[in-house]
């Protein structure tokens, strides 16, 4: 088979762009900036979608859904969340086309302006906070614990498939809550599922922190936020948790009636993940043959491909294959048979290497004799023959493995990537390097955005587990009491 994809240390954005369009996850769509999703690529996603879901329903959170038009005239109560989106927004100014009176083709009808302008969804707080004002009188009506998986559209002007596209697709938590502590302790109750998700699920290890002042949410008190190290040495912002304050509460005027009696307003929390998550399971994990996939997001786990010769070795081999797969099944173990005729064994081998399949199992005409089977696993391409009377327990152990081993090797990537910086030369040296470079920050945002335009390295979190320490700013040279991790980031 062909050279199929660009190595990673040849060009690793062409690599990850070749892998994602190759093995049939997404593509370019033909509107500006935004991507189709294919079958496959999807399936991953609904893995994503179905397990966070039930982490969210777990805590007792539930779904509902919001319009995806929000009144421009809501964007203007929140100061801050206005400024933040303002030039991402895709605006709808009229409702109808017309035959074109000059030519062929439509026009936008100039008699069907709306009245007021619409925002096609760049994120929900303003239609949600507004909608809440109707929900909430009582402190019986609180906590309000709602997720919604939806579509939003911020007008990115540069872009690229799963990391930063027009359109895509998340989840978004709006809840609220009767106190201040009620609305920390949900935000940090989210960021630990994210934590959880992200290492037991996508097999990343993420630091958790808090965003600098310059890097929260546009709106919110505080962000919090899970940071994931890739392996060309850039973060990714892998979920983001605010505590929102009152802000929006106040800008909707959501108010209760506290126990006491008194007129309160909710206190608030948002929170999300992205399709962005697809592109962090891409570039942490995968290789230059293709995807390497966490087991338990693995769309199909175990492929089966029959090895034959004659018609006859055909049938015998698709026979014993469709046997092991519905003993698999059993063990509720996803699995499938590849038992086309149109396409020769080796070309399956690569097919499956180039989307990632955690357990490939070959059979042919010799293992039916020897009641055996070929078994390769994705992560080290590892090949050994074994028993088919023990398939079952074997690759269960396999498909825990792989998921294991695969995040000690991302942790281990991370680990030897991850250097402290005790002079700006020495930190331009490791940001040029690549890596989480941990250096002592003012805290003064004037340095920040300096160290940002010389450097193009942002504050990517203030690691929560920061100890007080004290030293001196990498940049200023005045004195620090914080710790923070800076890197080069999508």
């Amino acid at each position: 088979m062909a050279k199929v994809l660009t190595s990673r240390s040849e060009n690793y954005a062409q690599w990850y762009n070749d892998l994602v369009i190759k093995a049939d996850l997404a593509e370019n769509s033909a509107v500006r900036g935004c991507m189709v999703i294919k079958p496959y690529g999807f399936a991953i996603w609904e893995k994503i979608q179905s397990q966070l879901d039930k982490m969210f329903k777990a805590t007792g959170h539930v779904n509902a859904y919001f319009p995806v038009f929000i009144p421009k005239s809501f964007f203007s109560r929140e100061a801050e969340h206005v400024e933040g989106f303002a030039k991402e927004c895709a605006v709808v100014t009229h409702y109808r086309l017309k035959q074109n009176p000059e030519g062929e083709g439509l026009v936008v009808d100039p008699d069907a302006k709306l009245e007021e302008e619409l925002i096609v969804r760049p994120t929900s707080e303003t239609i949600i906070w507004n909608t809440y004002r109707n929900w909430v009188q009582s402190y019986r009506d609180l906590p309000l614990l709602i997720n919604q998986w939806a579509n939003v559209v911020r007008w990115e002007m540069r872009t690229r498939l799963f990391l930063r596209t027009a359109e895509f697709l998340w989840q978004e938590g709006h809840t609220a809550h009767a106190t201040r502590e009620e609305a920390i302790e949900e935000t940090m109750k989210i960021l630990d599922v994210y934590t959880t998700f992200a290492e037991k699920y996508l097999a990343i290890p993420v630091i958790k922190g808090i965003k600098s002042e310059s890097e929260k949410f546009a709106g919110a008190v505080n962000t919090y936020c899970i940071e994931a190290l890739m392996q060309d040495g850039k973060a990714l912002q892998a979920g983001t948790s605010h505590f929102l304050g009152q802000n929006f509460a106040r800008a909707f005027d959501v108010k209760f009636t506290s126990k006491s009696g008194k007129q309160e307003f909710v206190w608030a929390t948002s929170w999300g993940v992205s399709t962005r998550l697809m592109g962090a399971l891409i570039m942490a994990h995968s290789d230059d043959k293709g995807l390497v996939l966490p087991p338990r997001l693995a769309p199909v786990q175990v492929v089966i491909i029959p090895i034959y010769k004659s018609e006859e070795e055909y049938r015998s081999t698709v026979e014993k294959a469709h046997q092991i797969k519905d003993t698999l099944l059993e063990h509720q173990i996803e699995v499938k048979v590849d038992d086309r005729d149109t396409q020769k064994p080796g070309w399956k081998f690569a097919e499956y290497e180039l989307k990632g399949v955690p357990v490939r199992l070959a059979i042919g005409p010799r293992d039916l004799t020897n009641n055996t089977i070929e078994v390769v696993r994705r992560d080290t391409l590892e090949k050994k023959s074994h028993p088919v009377t023990s398939i079952v327990e074997h690759v269960q152990f396999l498909l825990e493995d792989i998921q294991k081993r695969i995040y000690e090797k991302a942790l281990l990537f991370r680990e030897s990537h991850t250097f402290e910086a005790h002079s700006w030369d020495e930190f331009t040296a490791l940001i040029e390097k690549g890596g989480f470079v941990s250096a002592f920050w003012d805290g003064d945002p004037e340095t920040e955005r300096l160290i940002k335009e010389k450097t193009k390295a942002t504050i990517r979190l203030i690691p929560l587990e920061n100890t007080d320490q004290t030293g001196t700013c990498i940049f200023s040279g005045k004195p620090a009491n914080q710790k923070v991790i800076f890197a080069r980031a999508y």
